[in-house]
């Protein structure tokens, strides 16, 4: 609320309208040059108090000010010249605080190298660096996806264990990507196509433009940006990961996912290819590699499933063939022919 020149109330409201009683009293101190709160009272006919107050807050707006020589002398100035001088100690203190950041900047900037030796693979020179910790890592995959420019490759092994909330969380990332019509590729296990989170993140992102095939078999963990970056798992089997940006490196895992997607196909429900013709392929990739002499937590980790269902597999396969030995099976397997493509 407002009040006019009188002191009485004044129900016009507006965030930026100046109270009536100030432009009163910064129209007299332009027209007189004075700055006399009784003054302008008697001429305003205000109460004293209020026309004081008004004084007060002109000068806080560095739209009046007195005179050095005489105090008694005052002026008002264009409200172009208060704002500038309003804006000064602002602006004064937003420069200090800008060249306390920036040298704090360079100060850290120093620290690059000595952080990038350490973290750099022994042996492996220039280009590859480890992130030890979990957080570390989701934020330079956050880094690597916000700067991404056209094309990001995957391979997600583990196809039958992603579970809804990761799925969100991944979906919400890729539509961004996608959004910006960066090109998604991405390898899963042909478990994760009986995996009810995996079918509904492939069904959503599919139209909108994201790429996802299977394989019986995946070569491991990679996300490659731009063909530029690529991160692989750490191998001391904890959450960290190792960052790659050695052209070499890159390209050939690059060359090493385009083998893979070459040979895979393309992502589909199980119930589409027939529940019998998944799990007869899956058992004919088990038999082979049962037949390498692969042991059970490998053959569990190359197909994406968990132990518990490799095993399962295993106990199945060799019930069905009568053998009691995993050489057995192998050998029945090559005579039915089992083991071919």
């Amino acid at each position: 609320m407002y009040m006019d020149v009188s002191g009485e109330p004044d129900d016009r409201a507006g965030g930026t309208e100046p109270d009536q009683v100030d432009v009163a009293v910064y129209s007299w101190v332009l027209e007189h040059h004075r700055l006399e709160p009784a003054a302008i009272a008697a001429d305003l006919g205000l109460d004293p108090d209020r026309a004081a107050a008004s004084v007060r807050r002109l000068s806080a707006l560095r739209l009046v000010y007195p005179d050095p020589q005489d105090p008694t002398a005052g002026y008002a100035v264009a409200p172009e010249a208060a704002m500038a001088r309003l804006a000064a100690p602002v602006e004064a203190r937003i420069r200090r605080e800008q060249e306390e950041l920036a040298r704090g900047q360079a100060q850290l900037v120093g620290f690059f190298p000595h952080y990038q030796r350490g973290g750099r693979v022994a042996g492996a020179g220039e280009g590859v660096e480890v992130i030890s910790s979990l957080q570390e890592v989701r934020a330079a995959l956050d880094r690597a996806s916000d700067s991404c420019r056209s094309e990001v490759l995957a391979s997600q092994p583990g196809g039958g264990s992603r579970v809804p909330e990761a799925m969100e969380e991944a979906l919400g990332r890729d539509r961004a990507l996608l959004a910006r019509g960066v090109r998604m590729r991405t390898l899963y296990h042909h478990t994760a196509r009986f995996n009810g989170p995996s079918q509904a993140y492939v069904e959503a992102a599919s139209p909108l433009g994201g790429e996802y095939r299977t394989v019986h078999e995946l070569f491991g963990r990679i996300i490659v940006f731009d063909r530029e970056l690529a991160f692989i798992p750490a191998s001391d089997g904890s959450w960290g990961a190792v960052a790659i940006r050695q052209e070499s490196l890159v390209a050939y895992l690059c060359e090493i996912f385009e083998q893979s997607w070459s040979c895979a196909r393309p992502f589909s429900a199980a119930t589409a290819d027939g529940l019998e013709q998944v799990s007869q392929e899956i058992d004919r990739t088990i038999l082979r590699l049962l037949a390498a002499g692969l042991k059970d937590e490998t053959i569990a980790r190359r197909l994406g499933m968990s132990l518990r269902t490799a095993r399962r597999h295993i106990a199945d396969i060799m019930g069905q063939l009568d053998a009691e030995s995993r050489f057995q099976a192998g050998v029945a397997a090559a005579r039915t022919g089992l083991l071919g493509e």
